[in-house]
Protein backbone atom coordinates (compact mmCIF):
# COMPACT_ATOMS: atom_id res chain seq x y z
CA UNK A 1 0.00 0.00 0.00
CA UNK A 2 1.29 2.99 -0.55
CA UNK A 3 1.13 6.13 1.38
CA UNK A 4 1.31 10.35 -0.20
CA UNK A 5 1.63 12.89 1.23
CA UNK A 6 1.20 16.24 -0.48
CA UNK A 7 3.71 19.68 0.05
CA UNK A 8 4.18 23.46 -1.89
CA UNK A 9 0.87 24.36 -1.25
CA UNK A 10 0.29 28.02 -0.29
CA UNK A 11 -1.03 31.34 -1.08
CA UNK A 12 0.02 33.35 -4.40
CA UNK A 13 -1.13 36.34 -6.30
CA UNK A 14 -3.05 36.17 -9.90
CA UNK A 15 0.03 35.45 -12.41
CA UNK A 16 2.13 33.83 -9.99
CA UNK A 17 3.22 30.20 -9.86
CA UNK A 18 3.29 27.11 -7.41
CA UNK A 19 4.54 23.38 -8.07
CA UNK A 20 3.18 20.76 -5.66
CA UNK A 21 4.75 17.80 -4.45
CA UNK A 22 3.53 14.26 -4.01
CA UNK A 23 5.97 11.66 -2.12
CA UNK A 24 5.23 8.34 -1.91
CA UNK A 25 6.38 6.82 1.41
CA UNK A 26 6.05 3.42 0.69
CA UNK A 27 5.40 1.94 -3.10
CA UNK A 28 7.11 2.83 -6.04
CA UNK A 29 5.08 5.60 -8.82
CA UNK A 30 6.52 3.49 -11.40
CA UNK A 31 4.01 0.70 -10.69
CA UNK A 32 1.63 3.38 -10.30
CA UNK A 33 -0.71 5.90 -12.02
CA UNK A 34 -0.56 9.61 -11.09
CA UNK A 35 -2.93 12.01 -10.60
CA UNK A 36 -3.91 15.33 -9.20
CA UNK A 37 -7.38 16.55 -8.11
CA UNK A 38 -8.88 19.57 -6.68
CA UNK A 39 -11.88 20.92 -4.88
CA UNK A 40 -13.15 24.17 -4.18
CA UNK A 41 -15.81 24.83 -1.49
CA UNK A 42 -18.96 23.84 -2.58
CA UNK A 43 -17.61 21.89 -5.14
CA UNK A 44 -17.19 18.47 -6.90
CA UNK A 45 -14.21 16.92 -6.98
CA UNK A 46 -12.37 17.31 -10.36
CA UNK A 47 -9.44 16.01 -12.04
CA UNK A 48 -6.63 18.05 -12.55
CA UNK A 49 -4.07 16.38 -14.59
CA UNK A 50 -3.18 12.74 -14.92
CA UNK A 51 -0.18 10.57 -15.91
CA UNK A 52 0.50 7.02 -17.02
CA UNK A 53 2.59 4.81 -15.12
CA UNK A 54 5.80 5.31 -17.33
CA UNK A 55 5.23 9.23 -17.21
CA UNK A 56 5.15 8.94 -21.17
CA UNK A 57 1.16 10.02 -21.51
CA UNK A 58 -0.97 12.74 -19.13
CA UNK A 59 -4.12 14.31 -19.77
CA UNK A 60 -5.01 17.70 -18.33
CA UNK A 61 -8.03 19.49 -17.45
CA UNK A 62 -9.45 22.16 -19.94
CA UNK A 63 -9.55 24.68 -17.85
CA UNK A 64 -5.17 24.19 -16.88
CA UNK A 65 -4.22 22.96 -20.22
CA UNK A 66 -0.91 25.78 -20.72
CA UNK A 67 -0.60 26.64 -17.79
CA UNK A 68 0.11 23.80 -15.36
CA UNK A 69 2.53 20.85 -16.04
CA UNK A 70 2.12 17.11 -14.30
CA UNK A 71 5.73 15.12 -13.98
CA UNK A 72 6.83 12.20 -12.20
CA UNK A 73 10.29 11.24 -10.73
CA UNK A 74 10.35 7.35 -10.21
CA UNK A 75 13.73 7.53 -8.89
CA UNK A 76 12.57 9.61 -5.88
CA UNK A 77 9.49 8.62 -5.93
CA UNK A 78 7.80 12.02 -6.16
CA UNK A 79 5.15 13.29 -8.55
CA UNK A 80 5.02 16.88 -8.74
CA UNK A 81 2.13 19.73 -10.32
CA UNK A 82 4.20 22.68 -11.68
CA UNK A 83 1.18 25.14 -11.65
CA UNK A 84 1.93 29.13 -13.47
CA UNK A 85 -0.07 31.67 -14.37
CA UNK A 86 -2.32 31.36 -11.75
CA UNK A 87 -6.26 32.26 -11.61
CA UNK A 88 -8.23 32.84 -8.30
CA UNK A 89 -10.24 30.33 -10.00
CA UNK A 90 -7.65 27.45 -9.12
CA UNK A 91 -8.28 28.00 -5.31
CA UNK A 92 -8.74 24.49 -3.79
CA UNK A 93 -7.41 22.04 -2.13
CA UNK A 94 -5.08 19.92 -4.23
CA UNK A 95 -4.78 16.14 -3.78
CA UNK A 96 -2.60 13.54 -5.19
CA UNK A 97 -3.82 10.30 -5.79
CA UNK A 98 -2.19 7.23 -7.20
CA UNK A 99 -4.12 4.12 -9.22
CA UNK A 100 -3.02 0.89 -11.41
CA UNK A 101 -0.68 1.43 -13.68
CA UNK A 102 -2.88 -0.64 -16.17
CA UNK A 103 1.06 -0.60 -17.91
CA UNK A 104 -0.40 0.94 -21.47
CA UNK A 105 -0.37 4.69 -22.78
CA UNK A 106 -3.72 4.89 -20.74
CA UNK A 107 -4.25 7.98 -18.29
CA UNK A 108 -7.36 7.48 -15.64
CA UNK A 109 -9.20 10.50 -15.25
CA UNK A 110 -11.91 9.15 -13.02
CA UNK A 111 -11.52 9.54 -9.51
CA UNK A 112 -12.96 6.10 -8.67
CA UNK A 113 -9.85 4.65 -10.75
CA UNK A 114 -7.54 5.88 -8.09
CA UNK A 115 -6.87 3.94 -4.78
CA UNK A 116 -4.77 5.80 -2.58
CA UNK A 117 -5.15 9.34 -1.70
CA UNK A 118 -2.97 12.16 0.01
CA UNK A 119 -4.65 14.32 2.68
CA UNK A 120 -4.29 17.38 0.87
CA UNK A 121 -2.79 20.95 0.39
CA UNK A 122 -4.36 23.99 0.28
CA UNK A 123 -3.99 26.81 -2.93
CA UNK A 124 -5.14 30.09 -3.10
CA UNK A 125 -4.80 32.89 -5.35
CA UNK A 126 -5.46 36.44 -4.54
CA UNK A 127 -6.86 38.52 -7.15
Amino acid sequence: QVQLVESGGGLVQAGGSLRLSCAASRGTFSSYAMGWFRQAPGKEREIVAAINWSGGSDNYADSVKGRFTISIDNAKNMAYLQMNSLKPEDTAVYYCAAGPPYYSDYVPISDDEYDYWGQGTQVTVSS
